[in-house]
């Protein structure tokens, strides 16, 4: 078996402790990403929830400006938002490069999706269980916590998983333009080498990241829904 895979990937045992540490990467970007995106996120979905038409605190200046902007980051593709937040970065991170300058860039490009995300979770809760809240005297808040989030918690699971798995790929986005992690390890030691078989153990690895995302968030929203 050894001298199996030695065949069929030999550049890839000569790097394996190159690969662990680009997989280490790649879960650090996410990690971190995902705990300001999942928070920012989640605070303009309810925000952009409670302040449309016929919201618990409908306002629509409030909702249009959070819309046009949210609209205008999604519509930005990736790599070039990337690019176009470099001195941001720099001011923000102290740099551009490696995981440290990914995080601020994976933020604002995920945040906007997220929050859609979030919104169209929060939207899906039944009207008459908000009516019911009001009417039992609940507050707004108490609306927001007891009623929106609580019963949209399958919905925003799948939203979730749907972000996470998003959000690894944009590392790996990130990483080929040096940012680290898997899509740094394919670029330079996979493409720019001719390594085909490292550039597919990177893609292994990355699957598997997903896949395990996917199988946890199936498991949390089937839970959720009983």
């Amino acid at each position: 078996m050894p001298e199996f895979i030695e065949q069929i990937m030999p550049n890839v045992l000569k790097k394996l402790p190159a690969l662990g540490e680009a997989t280490l990467e790649t879960l650090e970007m996410t990690g971190i990403s995902a705990l300001f995106i999942l928070v920012l996120g989640m605070a303009l979905g309810i925000l952009l929830t409670v302040t449309r038409k016929g919201g618990l605190l409908e306002n629509a200046a409030v909702y249009r400006v959070l819309d046009v902007i949210i609209n205008l980051l999604r519509s930005v593709p990736f790599i070039i938002l990337l690019f176009l937040l470099i001195p941001l970065t720099r001011i923000i991170c102290g740099t551009s490069i490696g995981v440290v300058g990914s995080i601020f860039p994976l933020i604002v490009g995920t945040v906007p999706f997220f929050s859609r995300q979030a919104e169209a979770a929060l939207a899906g809760v039944d009207p008459g269980l908000i009516e019911a809240a009001q009417s039992m005297g609940c507050s707004k808040i108490g609306i927001i916590f007891r009623v929106y989030l609580k019963e949209s918690v399958p919905a925003l699971s799948r939203g979730i998983t749907i972000t996470l798995i998003n959000l690894v790929g944009l590392t790996a986005m990130a990483g080929a333009v040096g940012a680290g992690g898997l899509g740094n390890f394919a670029y330079v030691q996979g493409v720019q080498r001719n390594n085909y078989d490292i550039i597919c153990a990177a893609v292994v690895v990355l699957v598997l990241i997903v896949q395990i995302i996917q199988i946890a968030g199936n498991i949390i929203a089937k839970k959720s829904e009983k």
